[in-house]
């Protein structure tokens, strides 16, 4: 038998004492989120856990246990002279803002995930999809939550910027689709920064519009944008000035028809932003932390779902800029090109 190589051995029991305590963590970052716990350690701490679940109408046992918890994980602060636990800002930010990180949306997307399990599980047996509006319902509003960050702090600021001429079309007014809205993020996002532009949101998943219809009207944006229930291959409407695809193209099942779609519908003069996870040309270079989030996702949603509608060899959420160029081009655009970037998503501008 071969010697086992100790260091090696330590090294994984050591992303092993990580992980699990990062997987058990992600249902009490749950919690923490649908109990209010967050919020109020940010509006009332410092707090001992008797202070914090008498202010949030929880029971106290369980209170002293998840702050122990988060704590450790770092989530948390702790001042072991008083007993009290707080937010630091960057806590805060990141835990009980619903306009900061939204960390917890993340938590909830993962655990949602490992929900269908089950699924998954003889999806990899038969070799059969998984549908998008077949997963757990945490799935949509984790996913939401997820991707609204980083959508908020880039996609006015510097994305659109990034594809000369772009802002001030907008400005102007045009017609914009939406294409793979999910609950429209994105969509009402265009709609409060661009009065005078027309916003309609496609996605093929109708609890997902309801959703996001009502989070229009929530935001008073009923007159500004619409939603509608189509795929990427039959949206309706034609002379588009922009049509947007966020973190949906390599869901698609057909993407190429989605772009001969998308690039029938535009304006001779028109573009298709399309924003993609963050990738690398292979797999060596996406073995990440990031790549790993991406990776693992993609094996519970988006091969699943692309499975789902008859893919061939889906694209999965690491496949990089190469293959999205030659679905580009073979779809007859006859300009592509990188235009921005973050470190969890590559933007693209396509033209006809």
């Amino acid at each position: 038998m071969t010697a086992i190589d100790e260091t090696e051995l330590d090294d994984l029991l050591g992303r092993f004492v990580g992980d699990l305590g990062a997987t058990m963590s992600a249902g009490n970052v749950v919690l923490g989120d649908r109990l209010g716990l967050y919020r109020t350690l940010a509006d009332h701490g410092p707090m001992t856990g008797t202070e914090l679940a008498r202010k949030s109408g929880t029971a106290e046992r369980y209170v002293r246990e998840w702050l122990a918890g988060q704590a450790a994980g770092g989530y948390v602060s702790y001042d072991p002279a008083t007993s009290r636990y707080w937010l630091s800002v960057a806590q805060a930010t990141a835990f009980a803002d619903p306009d900061g990180l939204a960390l917890p949306g993340a938590f909830e997307l993962a655990v949602a995930c490992i929900a269908d399990e089950d699924k998954i599980r003889s999806a990899f047996r038969t070799g059969e999809g998984v549908a998008w509006g077949d997963h757990h319902s945490g799935v949509f509003t984790g996913c939401e939550r997820f991707y609204r960050p980083g959508y908020v702090a880039n996609l006015v600021s510097a994305w659109i910027p990034a594809i000369d001429g772009l802002a001030a079309r907008l400005e102007s007014g045009t017609a914009v689709a939406d294409v793979g809205c999910g609950l429209g993020t994105s969509t009402t996002l265009l709609a409060r920064t661009y009065p005078a532009t027309t916003v309609t949101g496609f996605d093929s998943h109708a609890e997902s519009i309801t959703l996001a219809r009502k989070a229009a009207a929530a935001a008073g944006l009923v007159d500004r944008v619409d939603f509608r229930t189509a795929t990427a291959q039959d949206f309706p409407g034609s002379r588009y000035g922009l049509v947007t695809t966020f973190d949906c193209l390599h869901d698609m099942g057909d993407p190429v028809g989605a772009a001969r779609h998308i690039r029938e519908s535009l304006a001779g003069d028109g573009v298709w932003m399309i924003v993609e996870p963050f990738a690398g040309r292979s797999v060596s270079e996406n073995l990440n932390p990031v790549g790993r989030i991406y990776y693992s996702f993609s094996t519970f949603l988006c091969v699943p779902h692309a499975l789902s509608e008859n893919a061939a060899d889906p694209l999965g959420n690491q496949a990089g800029e190469e293959p999205i160029a030659r679905i580009v081009a073979e779809a007859g655009f006859g300009v592509f090109g990188r235009v921005a970037e973050t470190p969890f998503n590559i933007v693209y501008e396509a033209r006809p």
